[in-house]
């Protein structure tokens, strides 16, 4: 199946001269997932909500500012017969919602993950959310301030987080939209005068007073197609998963982008990898990022690679000009879920990092499954089981 059918002539627009006022007022008044950025008609770019959040741009400088040069394109294009499974891949992989789609070299619309998903939605009767939802998901207590939510997306590359009471039971959940939208909001009630005071203000105030409630909750059993058919008709980019019994304790999120990785699963031999934020790669390929895991994988024949998510993340920090880069390696095996992550100057530094905390990580791991199952010969022999 091409996108020929599913993607939209219909998308928003901004010149790259337009104020970041008014973008911020128009992601606040439509949500978009993404804004399409154009220089004198000619294409540039796409800014996500998420983007604007996180950028320190103030409302009177340009969307120019914005958009920042790659050694790639500014983001992702996608041809109008491009394959479903390849535009998915290509969603992940660039960490957006919206990607411009072109014809014959010209911009022609763009494609939603949520176009996708409604396309494909038949399909997904196959797939439980047990087989694509992530586990130990980032979680806040209600008294965390604002500025923690913010700085929890930033760091983890997400866009919602689980609120916990005291008890550490579910009783709310806030999004990227969430806080823009208060921060946008309350901004527009201030001066010039006391925008520095009143920003400190609102990065204290409790996350409890803007998070939603109650949250929307599926289950490990519930079928991929259930939970994709719950966030696109009640307008949810997430879920979060409970067990059967009791919807206070979460277990882990699933999401849209979740979905969409699980689209571009192949039973080809090569292992299944994403990379998210795959523009920072420098010294090192994607094959190189797919060689290294599996190397890692195969050191350990009974421990199978169901799926692999490689992210990168910039900070500011920099090295002679090379950026400090946080690598999140994140593996689904037929055991559990494994992570490891690292920092270094360059992407190829900050993987290799990650990939031997991994594998450490791995190590551990099968050590711990290897004691469970040596208590369990045990007590089957003791006829205690």
């Amino acid at each position: 199946m091409n996108i020929a059918d599913i993607a939209t002539p219909e998308y928003i627009e901004v010149d790259v001269g337009t104020r970041m006022g008014k973008v911020r007022s128009t992601f606040e008044d439509g949500n978009p997932k993404g804004i399409i950025v154009t220089d004198d008609s000619d294409y540039e770019g796409v800014i996500s909500e998420r983007e604007v959040l996180q950028s320190h741009v103030e409302d009177d400088a340009k969307v120019a500012a914005l958009i920042k040069p790659s050694r790639n394109d500014p983001a992702p294009k996608i041809d109008r017969e491009e394959d479903v499974r390849e535009t998915a891949r290509v969603l992940v992989e660039s960490n957006s919602k919206v990607a411009p789609v072109f014809e014959h070299g010209d911009l022609w619309g763009v494609i939603s993950d949520d176009a996708i998903l409604e396309a494909v939605l038949e399909n997904l009767d196959a797939l439980t959310v047990e087989d694509i939802y992530t586990a130990d998901p980032v979680t806040l207590r209600e008294d965390d301030g604002v500025g923690k939510a913010i700085n929890h997306l930033r760091e983890h590359g997400i866009s919602r987080l689980p609120i916990l009471n005291d008890n550490g039971y579910l009783t709310g959940v806030v999004t990227t939209h969430d806080i823009a939208d208060f921060v946008i909001r309350e901004n527009h009630k201030t001066t010039t005068g006391d925008r520095v005071g009143d920003s400190d203000r609102l990065l204290d105030v409790p996350i409890y007073d803007i998070m939603n409630s109650p949250v929307r909750t599926t289950t490990l059993d519930t079928t991929a197609k259930e939970a994709v058919e719950t966030m696109v008709g009640d307008d949810y980019a997430g879920l979060m998963v409970t067990p059967d019994d009791d919807d206070r304790v979460v277990i882990g999120v699933i999401t849209k982008t979740d979905v969409l990785r699980a689209l571009t699963f192949t039973e080809e031999e090569r292992m299944d990898v994403q990379i998210s934020n795959i523009s920072m790669l420098d010294t090192i390929s994607r094959d190189g990022v797919v060689d290294g895991i599996e190397e890692v994988s195969d050191k350990y024949a009974d421990m199978q690679v169901h799926h692999a998510n490689v992210r990168f993340k910039e900070h500011k920090e920099k090295l002679r000009g090379t950026p400090l880069i946080h690598c999140q390696i994140r593996l689904r095996t037929n055991k559990d879920q494994v992570a490891g992550t690292g920092e270094g100057y360059g992407a190829e530094n900050a993987f290799r990092v990650a990939l031997d905390k991994l594998e450490r990580n791995v190590l551990e791991m099968k050590g711990v499954v290897s004691d469970e199952e040596y208590r369990g010969q045990l007590l089957r022999k003791l006829n205690e089981l």
